[in-house]
């Protein structure tokens, strides 16, 4: 009896020392951030920041229900989506870059290997403040906006390594996808044509 119970408490000893060696395995294959990582979580806030300013003039001043719709949703998910994006370049140790900052903006969007106008950055803001008509500028800057963020989403995706900001890449995707086709929709049968900026960006 003695026998048989040291045998089953050097199994049970045996089988913790497999588990924790499996959890050691696991931890050290975890991929850590990389410099496109670094580089995304550093540039998409702004690029939120933009997105936010331009939606909410677009509550103040657009005529269609449809766009007034679309620039709330626009605010509150890139608000949330903000919080969430500092939130993890804090724990990477990055500061997201602010609107002054031409050098390390450029600095980012080397790493993504886009240009301002890829990325949708290279805007004035101050000309869609009472535009006319408001609503076809709004979608004629937004959708190119979005198009940059797409770009940066997928190069995230492409070669980011950190699963929380690979998930926040894919719902960025998918949500300005879907937003760019309303745009475009709406744009056609308000205006005659969809925007000349395009559709969503392929690849």
């Amino acid at each position: 009896m003695k026998q048989i119970k040291r045998r089953a408490l050097l199994a049970a000893v045996l089988a913790l020392a497999v588990l924790a060696g499996l959890g050691a395995t696991s931890a050290s294959a975890a991929p850590a951030a990389n410099a496109t990582d670094k580089a995304f979580v550093s540039e998409m806030p702004m690029h939120h920041e933009m997105a936010i300013e331009m939606a909410r003039m677009a509550i103040d001043q657009a005529e269609h229900g449809q766009i007034k719709s679309t620039a709330r949703a626009i605010v509150k998910a890139q608000s949330e989506e903000i919080v969430q994006l500092k939130k993890i370049a804090r724990s990477l140790g990055v500061k997201p870059v602010s609107t002054g900052d031409h050098m390390a903006m450029m600095e980012g969007l080397d790493t993504l290997g886009l240009t301002m106008k890829q990325a949708g950055m290279d805007m004035e803001m101050g000309d869609l403040d009472g535009a006319k008509p408001f609503d076809r500028e709004f979608i004629d800057m937004m959708i190119p906006h979005h198009q940059g963020a797409i770009r940066m989403a997928r190069v995230e995706l492409k070669r980011g390594a950190d699963g929380q900001l690979r998930s926040l890449a894919r719902g960025i995707v998918r949500a300005q996808a879907k937003e760019i086709r309303e745009m475009n929709t709406w744009r056609t049968e308000w205006y005659g044509a969809p925007s000349p900026a395009g559709g969503v960006p392929k690849g």
